[in-house]
């Protein structure tokens, strides 16, 4: 019994001694929601974390990607919850660095195929991801804000493709948050010209480093491998200093 209280107290030592060393080395703090994350809700410690780490940056998308259409629902009422559940900068959207870059790649393979893509969501505010629970409460269908999300980190991305000349989208069997057993990647029953405009849309994300959400044809997400933070700043924050 006795070890274990030594060792327990050992392990609470070190844990507070790397938690004290991150804190006093790059100066950045984030606050703890009631959901228990660490958020970032101030614009200096999201400057402090890019010093850190230039791939931690946002990137306006709309700048770094020419040809790009936002649809940006959730700034709208045509959406699931037929609520607006934010208000973003005028026709402004971001992804952190590395994923705006590949996000770029698609972009551009695709352009060549006279085709490009049509952004539905990506970066959410952690403070939407709060709204949405609150309002349905339902992990099949809304981010669980004691988790955080792909799109509250800067790394999801709700998408499709449209024809370049027409603007015209794709037809990928279901619209834009369709919760049903349609929307899987692996629903088969599908036309054949849908099932390749879905495997259009999946191998080009997935070539460039984009992961796909199995139960959602629309959400693609790029690997959290350098610990990015759950961001709660509001997008007129990003507007003037993104890239």
């Amino acid at each position: 019994m006795l070890y274990k209280i030594v060792l327990h107290r050992c392990i609470y030592i070190m844990a507070y001694c790397i938690f004290f060393h991150v804190f006093t080395v790059t100066g950045q703090q984030t606050t703890v929601s009631k959901y228990g994350v660490p958020v970032i809700n101030k614009f200096a410690d999201y400057q402090l974390s890019v010093r850190n780490d230039s791939a931690k940056t946002m990137v306006d998308l709309l700048k770094f990607i020419p040809g790009l259409i936002l649809d940006l629902r959730y700034a709208t009422t045509n959406n699931f919850t037929n609520r607006q559940m934010y208000t973003p900068a005028p026709r402004r959207t971001y992804l952190r660095l590395p994923a705006a870059g590949a996000l770029a790649a698609v972009q551009n393979e695709l352009k060549s195929k006279g085709y490009g893509l049509k952004i539905f969501d990506a970066y959410r505010p952690y403070g939407v991801t709060v709204r949405f629970w609150e309002l349905i409460g339902d992990e099949r269908y809304v981010a669980n804000p004691a988790k955080g999300s792909g799109h509250n980190r800067g790394l999801a991305v709700d998408l499709t493709i449209v024809e370049l000349k027409s603007r015209r989208e794709l037809d990928m069997g279901t619209g834009f948050d369709n919760f049903t057993d349609t929307a899987h990647h692996s629903f088969a029953g599908l036309s054949p010209a849908v099932l390749a405009n879905r495997k259009l849309l999946k191998e080009t994300m997935e070539k460039h480093g984009f992961n796909k959400l199995e139960t959602e044809w629309w959400h693609f997400f790029w690997s959290n491998d350098r610990g990015y933070e759950v961001l709660d700043l509001p997008f007129n924050y990003l507007l003037s200093k993104s890239k």
